[in-house]
């Protein structure tokens, strides 16, 4: 069985360790301790994952946030998956700072990324794991808060929640979306 690891995120230096780019991180934190390495393809950075009888492909689409579902629709359709089989992974100002939610499918709940992937794929019946960034910014300054860096205590507190992300991920592909929401969903 094949999966689609989807973290969203913006590509280039000046977007690197941004709350926007949390997808980018939670897939670098699971190469890092799965000792594998990214590769440059085509929409994207990709790296396969072997776990149990199953390959786990991880991408970073190089596509910015706003058109990601053009490499998820490629790497869909490259590599056979089926839809069923993806999880992205993404950012969410409407959740507390390292609150981690699986859904199943949902709206894109004004996220971009999850907007045009919905679009490009016809569907929003895809798990997508919302890793909150809270939303501690004066009116008027969203863009600048989530294209911002993380605070002092947020990068002290992501290694923990990153970890929990790469057992989310491994939860998804070994048990699936449901048993995996009700074992990590709201702790």
């Amino acid at each position: 069985m094949k999966y689609l690891i989807a973290g969203l995120g913006n590509i280039g230096t000046e977007y690197r360790d941004t709350r926007h780019n949390i997808g980018f991180r939670i897939l670098d934190a699971f190469a890092e301790a799965s000792n594998i390495f990214f590769e440059e393809n085509r929409y994207g950075a990709t790296a396969e994952y072997r776990l149990k009888g199953r390959t786990l492909l991880l991408l970073k689409p190089s596509t910015y946030m706003n058109l990601s579902g053009h490499a998820v629709r490629y790497w869909l359709q490259q590599a056979k998956i089926p839809v069923e089989n993806m999880l992205v992974l993404v950012d969410d100002l409407a959740l507390p700072f390292g609150t981690l939610r699986l859904r199943a499918k949902g709206s894109d709940a004004g996220h971009n990324g999850l907007k045009n992937i919905q679009e490009t794929i016809g569907t929003q019946n895809y798990a997508r794991l919302r890793f909150g960034i809270g939303n501690n910014f004066p009116h008027g300054t969203q863009i600048d808060y989530v294209l911002g860096k993380w605070t002092p205590a947020e990068e002290e507190a992501l290694p923990e929640r990153l970890e929990t992300c790469c057992e989310i991920i491994k939860s998804f592909c070994l048990a699936g979306v449901q048993l995996t929401m009700t074992q990590f969903n709201g702790k």
